[in-house]
């Protein structure tokens, strides 16, 4: 199934909230956990959001922004040409003044949506910010939807820690949306970033509810999203279903994920790697004058990768039936007919 962009994934949300479902927008720090989220997605029978921030691409490109996108792109079009499923992709958290990645991403013609990042301004400021980007974006004519940000949310982002919340106001939400014109809406509702439980969390459904009521009043249909969903329990993401919710970003958990699955490898498989009591650590020569050698079907990377992959395909397959979106690829359906 082609990669899809913009006016296909409008659609896919469109669609979700009539069902009263959302998705698991998935963040890639690594090309395993991105395997491993697209594998989910198949398993799951759901249309997929993978998400890159400025970090990955850094990461990615050596720290050449733009080519690590360009790189991130390539390989989410190469993948997805042989699923059965929607695959879309979304900056996220793109500060309103880095021009760079925001130039990126709209010369590029790769990403089906970015999210603007101007929630740290007063109201004004931020609707300024985010309003720009979007008539950049119609100027251009790119098939790129814009996601914005009202409120402040809690928690550690991408090395940045926010100690306080501010909860998102449903009249200054209507504002917003009216005079950006942002395609989708996060919302500050009591979530964190980083890492968080969600018993632990005071998490505001009803205000979310109220924020999408108000938004629909004035003639509004803007999906909402709930940046920090790691740790919320199967009862909230549930619960947040039925309020106009339909993304919820991950990121915390695929990384957990990725390291404890490492972790527990690695470990198991130590007698394969280090050398026992006795034998010279002598990796000059590969411990050519021990008996002992290490076992390369279990240090291999790919072995380990393979691990990790399949771990995060389980959990996204999870995910995507807790938040109800298993089952539901608009694109399946589309097949069938």
């Amino acid at each position: 199934m082609p990669y899809y962009r913009g006016e296909q994934l409008s659609e896919v949300y469109e669609r979700a909230a009539r069902g009263g479902y959302g998705f698991v927008a998935s963040n890639t720090t690594h090309p395993d956990i991105m395997q491993g989220l697209l594998d989910g997605a198949v398993t799951a029978e759901s249309d997929i959001v993978l998400q890159i921030k400025r970090d990955t691409a850094e990461y990615l490109g050596n720290g050449d922004v733009t080519a690590g996108l360009e790189i991130m792109a390539a390989h989410v079009r190469t993948l997805s040409e042989s699923l059965d499923v929607g695959v879309f992709l979304n900056v996220d958290h793109v500060d309103a003044d880095d021009g760079e990645l925001i130039e990126a991403a709209i010369e590029s013609g790769h990403p089906s949506s970015m999210m603007i990042d101007a929630s740290e301004y007063p109201f004004e400021e931020n609707v300024e910010r985010t309003a720009a980007v979007v008539d950049r974006i119609e100027d251009r004519d790119e098939d790129l939807l814009v996601e914005a940000e009202l409120g402040t949310i809690a928690g550690t982002e991408s090395g940045e820690t926010t100690q306080d919340a501010f909860y998102t106001d449903p009249a200054e939400a209507v504002e917003f949306v009216d005079r950006t014109g942002c395609d989708l809406l996060a919302v500050s509702i009591g979530t964190e970033h980083g890492v968080s439980a969600g018993i632990d969390l005071d998490l505001r459904v009803d205000l979310a509810a109220d924020i999408n009521a108000a938004l629909r009043q004035h003639g509004f249909d803007v999906p909402l999203v709930v940046h920090g969903s790691s740790g919320l329990t199967s009862e909230q993401v549930s619960a947040l279903m039925e309020t106009g919710v339909c993304k919820l970003n991950t990121n915390t958990r695929y990384q957990y994920e990725y390291a404890r699955t490492a972790c527990e490898f690695y470990h198991d498989n130590a007698d394969a790697i280090i050398p026992p009591k006795g034998v010279a650590d002598d990796r000059t020569t590969f411990f050519a004058d021990a008996d002992w050698a290490p076992d390369k079907s279990r240090f291999n990377p790919q072995v380990v990768g393979r691990a990790v992959r399949e771990r995060i395909a389980t959990v996204h397959a999870e995910l995507a039936e807790t938040s109800g979106s298993a089952g539901e690829s608009l694109f399946l359906e589309s097949e069938s007919r």
